[in-house]
């Protein structure tokens, strides 16, 4: 009798496994995990869209400076915790990403060439450009492991910086560069909010990048990924090029985190060093861990953390009356300390992160939930 091919597979290691396909009639067929993602993420942004037509102006930008933050989160989501590499320069590449938005937007402002088209435009370029340089850094990346590889990307961090105070000319230094965005499409009425136009721009972008790194996931791509995280003797028994697999994840979340910057550089039509400093790479960074590593429901929880915590201490200045002194410190402070006093609650409590807890805690409530009579 001929054994069956998957007879063995409990006996495979764990990373050779998840390499396997599936026997047949275990799982549906691919195109079923297509269409479900592109179901919910219709279904979510119906659902944000209605809610933009119920916010004031400054709500909307809060949204859509979450949704920005959510494809840098998703895309970091992918490297941290899916392929287990280590970035402390995300920052630096959502300033690639907006300093390239910038400057397209400003070249084709000045030869006249003006249109909603530009802005999709500029923000392809701004994905292109970033994961141009994140190949670049993917490629020094895969010789290096632990505290090393971090440094390399601590460096990446401070060199993005320098290099718009030194070309002052094309950067314009700590002034920044502004630039012209679009303004919403005539068919939407003379008074539509510009401020909920950019919300559904935000919005597309984080339903694209979503959808993609989802299905990513799912795919051998993703396996693949989680088996050099897991381990790379075993991947590389499996016929995974450990390096390519490796710089393809960087490549991946350096596009994910420059169609994030372009997007946060659309909403407030300027771009200046200043806004992405060394500290937003670690907050990046704990946003995921405090959301949950490994999971893109993480990642959304991340985005809205990072949200909230930037905002805290404006919150705080119109709540109490503080001193102008005062409240400057707890502007630069404040959210560092409540993000790192909240990270270590989660990892005490819940280290999985937020998502696991929400994923157990509703897994018990329907263990609790009383079975109907027969």
């Amino acid at each position: 009798m001929t054994q069956s091919p998957y007879a063995t597979v409990d006996a495979r290691p764990s990373p050779l496994r998840r390499l396997l396909p599936p026997p047949p009639g275990a799982a549906g067929p691919r195109g079923s995990t297509l269409l479900r993602h592109l179901v919910l993420a219709v279904l979510a942004g119906a659902a944000v869209v209605l809610l933009t037509n119920q916010l004031e102006p400054y709500r909307n930008l809060q949204v859509a400076r979450v949704c920005a933050f959510l494809c840098v989160t998703a895309g970091f989501t992918i490297l941290v915790g899916l392929n287990g590499q280590l970035s402390l320069g995300h920052g630096a590449l959502m300033a690639t990403g907006a300093y390239t938005v910038a400057l397209v937007q400003r070249g084709l402002d000045g030869r006249d060439l003006r249109g909603q088209w530009s802005v999709p435009l500029s923000l392809l370029l701004a994905v292109a450009v970033t994961a141009l340089l994140g190949l670049v850094i993917g490629l020094a990346a895969a010789r290096l492991r632990g505290p090393y590889l971090a440094g390399v990307t601590l460096a990446v961090a401070t060199l993005v910086p320098a290099v718009t105070t030194i070309f002052t000319g094309v950067f314009n230094g700590e002034q920044g560069l502004p630039f012209p965005v679009a303004t919403p499409p005539a068919f939407l009425g003379a008074y539509f909010q510009p401020e909920r136009w950019l919300a559904w721009i935000a919005l597309l972008a984080a339903l694209l990048t979503m959808l993609l790194m989802a299905n990513l996931v799912r795919s051998r791509y993703g396996r693949s990924l989680r088996a050099v995280r897991d381990d790379e003797v075993a991947a590389r028994l499996a016929g995974i090029h450990v390096a390519r697999t490796q710089v393809l994840a960087f490549v991946v979340s350096a596009g994910c985190a420059g169609l994030g910057g372009g997007v946060y550089a659309v909403l407030t039509a300027t771009v200046a060093s200043g806004k992405f400093p060394l500290e937003l790479s670690l907050f990046l960074l704990m946003a995921i861990v405090i959301g949950g590593l490994g999971s893109l429901a993480g990642a959304v929880w991340g985005a809205l953390l990072l949200v909230a915590l930037q905002d805290l201490p404006a919150l705080l200045t119109e709540a109490f009356t503080l001193p102008g002194g005062l409240a400057q410190r707890l502007e630069g402070n404040l959210a560092l300390a409540v993000f790192g006093l909240i990270l270590i609650v989660v990892m005490l409590v819940a280290p999985g992160g937020l998502q696991d807890a929400v994923r157990k805690a509703t897994a018990r409530l329907g263990r609790r939930r009383p079975r109907p009579s027969r």
